[in-house]
């Protein structure tokens, strides 16, 4: 493929994901849209063990039940995890870390988007908080083990999901002197927009850390999921025209196709930030910025650290 074309990649998840044999997955928000849409298409390739992480554990295990139903025998199991606790993710991280021997695929896909002010457990802006912070983190405590299936020869992947809501990302990009605060004044949609930049921020530079892995940032599309549902923070205007949206918004069977053709499929790029299926060369200034991208990188493993 030619990347920076605008011509959409043909895939068909049915036909194009190839035996996933051996390979072990772990997706967060797996229990509803379109992280379950993925476990699914991933069950159906014969991976060895899936981790359907997500934060309440009565949806969680219903969805993994949901899909024993949907692929019999499918070696799914759900793991509890908050993004917005940084306790839940480490006793998530160890979870995994003790019972699998290797990671092949990690799909960053949970989320929230334009929900009221607040602060994650640990002092973040709740948006920031869990759509960057918790991911990070999340990722840090499992990289030994990312690592440890790369040196095996094997083919790693990190998916961090975006969205091109990271063009209407504040004119300063990231305030950092806001990331510890509710940042009420930004409104629900522009605390979004930012978390959305550094998620294709972060990606670009775990690329550049661990060329032994393939890291890139996708944009599903606009799809029919209970995000838009929860976005009671968005502009008057959003929400005026959140029925004319849904009925453009694409199924989560299609919307999931970005998220998975970036996961298994040959001529993805490391680094690179896709929209809708692997389209690339869509970034503006701040998401290509290197120095930004290295800034938001240490400031976020300094507090991690910490």
């Amino acid at each position: 493929m030619l990347f920076g074309c605008n011509k959409s990649v043909p895939f068909n998840p049915a036909s194009d994901i190839p035996s996933l044999a051996g390979k072990v997955i772990l997706v967060t928000g797996g229990n509803v849209g379109l992280g379950k849409q993925c476990i699914v298409q991933f069950a159906r390739h014969n991976p060895r063990q899936i981790w359907l992480a997500a934060r309440n554990p009565e949806r969680g295990q219903a969805a993994a039940d949901e899909m024993r139903q949907i692929v019999p025998n499918v070696p799914v199991r759900f793991l509890e995890l908050d993004l917005a606790s940084f306790d839940s993710i480490r006793k998530a991280a160890q979870t995994v870390l003790t019972e699998s021997d290797r990671l092949d695929i990690l799909m960053l896909n949970a989320g929230v988007m334009a929900v009221p002010p607040g602060l994650t457990k640990d002092g973040y802006e709740i948006e920031f908080g869990t759509n960057h912070m918790g991911h990070a983190l999340l990722t840090r405590l499992l990289m030994p083990l990312l690592l440890k299936t790369a040196d095996s020869g094997a083919d790693v992947r990190v998916v961090s999901m975006t969205s091109t809501a990271f063009k209407q990302a504040p004119s300063d990009a990231l305030d950092f002197a806001r990331l510890k605060s509710t940042a009420e004044d930004m409104g629900g949609f522009g605390r979004y927009s930012q978390s959305k930049l550094a998620n294709i921020l972060w990606a670009r530079h775990l690329a550049k850390l661990y060329p032994q892995l393939t890291v890139v940032s996708v944009h599903p599309g606009l799809v029919q999921t209970e995000l838009m549902d929860r976005a009671s923070d968005a502009p008057a205007l959003l929400r005026a025209f959140r029925g004319v949206a849904k009925m453009m918004a694409v199924t989560v069977e299609q919307g999931a196709k970005n998220q998975l053709w970036a996961s298994v499929s040959e001529g993805v790029k490391s680094g690179e930030y896709y929209e809708p299926v692997g389209i690339s060369g869509q970034m503006t200034d701040n998401a290509k910025d290197d120095q930004l991208a290295e800034k938001l990188w240490d400031w976020t493993q300094k507090e991690l650290a910490s």
